[in-house]
């Protein structure tokens, strides 16, 4: 069952590291920190020094912000498509690293893989529909929705990874139902 927890919850923190890089990364560093519910193995263990702490909170208020202001936000987007898919990586191999059976760089390019796709929906189709129908006014509104479901998802990834694939499923079906109804609607 510890295999199983794993790699739900590494697929969970890898995912959100498509919407928001530093804000699993902070949680898992905090978590693995201060609690029992992470523990971080040689060269992830890296994560709980204070100074990394301290650099990924100040990362972390930096994206928060340039993500909710338009125009700022694709500059964001476009600095982020390298930076969310490591980050994801990391997180993958880091929470999966319990596991003995599953080799390093497949950890990393499953994260790189998962995280990179969360990261071009969002930045891909997302943003730029969001952008198209409000003319950049309900950005700051849809980032904050992102930031608050990559919030939920990194935690529940780290209490309760089954629930959080649900959720992860339950939210990939709405933004494709979302898309397919837009489509529909230009097409009409």
């Amino acid at each position: 069952m510890d295999a199983l927890t794993s790699i739900l919850s590494a697929f969970g923190l890898s995912g959100s590291a498509g919407l928001n890089a530093y804000l699993p990364l902070l949680i898992v560093a905090l978590t693995a920190r201060f609690t029992d519910l992470i523990v971080l193995k040689e060269p992830w263990d890296t994560l709980e020094h204070p100074w990394v702490i301290g650099v990924l909170a100040i990362l972390l208020v930096i994206e928060t912000f340039a993500d909710k202001i338009p125009a700022i936000n694709h500059i964001n987007d476009a600095i982020q498509t390298f930076i969310r898919p490591a980050a994801g990586a990391i997180l993958f191999a880091a929470s999966a690293n319990v596991i003995t059976d599953v080799h390093p760089a497949i950890a990393l390019i499953l994260g790189l893989f998962v995280a990179g796709s969360v990261h071009a929906a969002k930045s891909g189709l997302l943003r730029p529909a969001v952008t198209a129908t409000t003319g950049g006014v309900a950005n700051p509104i849809v980032s904050i929705i992102e930031d608050v479901i990559a919030a939920v998802i990194s935690i529940l990834a780290v209490v309760l990874p089954a629930i959080m694939v649900a959720m992860l499923i339950i939210f990939t079906a709405f933004v494709v139902w979302w898309l397919w109804q837009r489509r529909d609607r230009a097409l009409a």
